[in-house]
């Protein structure tokens, strides 16, 4: 696992205001308020607040509001950090999408692709328009027919903002310098934890009564 230098530290507790603490309260961590957020990437963005709880917003919809399914918000956001090579993003994602279903052999898939997997024709589509994009900025007028046929519009703008926002995010993510939270037990992109240990499920914010537990933080 490549060591990674912050760029941009947490915020001294003594210039914590409540805008900083707005931003780390804002996914529910229990006495996220009073003691700050566990989560690195919230500590970072409360250096800049009004930043961070616009931020906040917008990538609550894309994770939590979403009307793509979970299974394939998964897909969409390892395969954008393999690409943008996030190691924060996969070793949370990882978590995430085997509580999405996906197995380890999927998401090694995933990793790999278009080696490999036996996916349907719209999660290769899916998979396509994550290359197509980060790649060329558009997606084929093929690729957009296949996938239009089969999801909505609102559907439709969310896939091509998700795939916008976690590259976004990678790219925040890697230029900060924001490292993988000291207490967890970070996934490489070989699937093998630092620890030895298989990867199991992680749930997002809210989602369990001890969500974050199943962080490792």
């Amino acid at each position: 696992m490549t060591t990674i230098k912050p760029r941009i530290n947490h915020v001294p507790r003594e210039e914590w205001t409540d805008d900083t603490r707005e931003v780390f309260a804002f996914w529910g961590e229990p006495n996220a308020w009073e003691e700050g957020s566990k989560t690195n990437i919230m500590n970072v963005m409360g250096n800049h607040p009004d930043l961070g709880k616009a931020y906040n917003i917008w990538g609550k919809h894309l994770l939590m509001g979403n009307t793509l399914s979970s299974r394939i918000l998964e897909i969409i956001i390892l395969r954008v950090a393999v690409k943008a090579n996030s190691a924060y993003e996969w070793h949370n994602h990882v978590g995430y999408g085997m509580n999405a279903g996906l197995s380890l052999e999927e998401i090694a898939a995933i990793r790999d692709y278009p080696e490999g997997g036996q996916w349907d024709p719209i999660e290769k589509a899916i998979l396509d328009a994550v290359e197509e994009l980060t790649t060329a900025g558009n997606l084929t007028d093929q690729t957009w027919d296949l996938l239009a046929g089969h999801f909505n519009t609102k559907q439709m703008m969310d896939l091509v903002f998700t795939i916008g926002h976690y590259v976004m995010t990678s790219w925040a993510l890697s230029a900060f310098g924001v490292e993988i939270e000291g207490g967890a037990d970070p996934i490489g992109f070989d699937l093998k934890t630092k620890s030895g240990r298989t990867p199991g499920k992680t749930y997002k914010p809210g989602e369990k009564e001890d969500w974050v537990d199943t962080r490792g933080y």
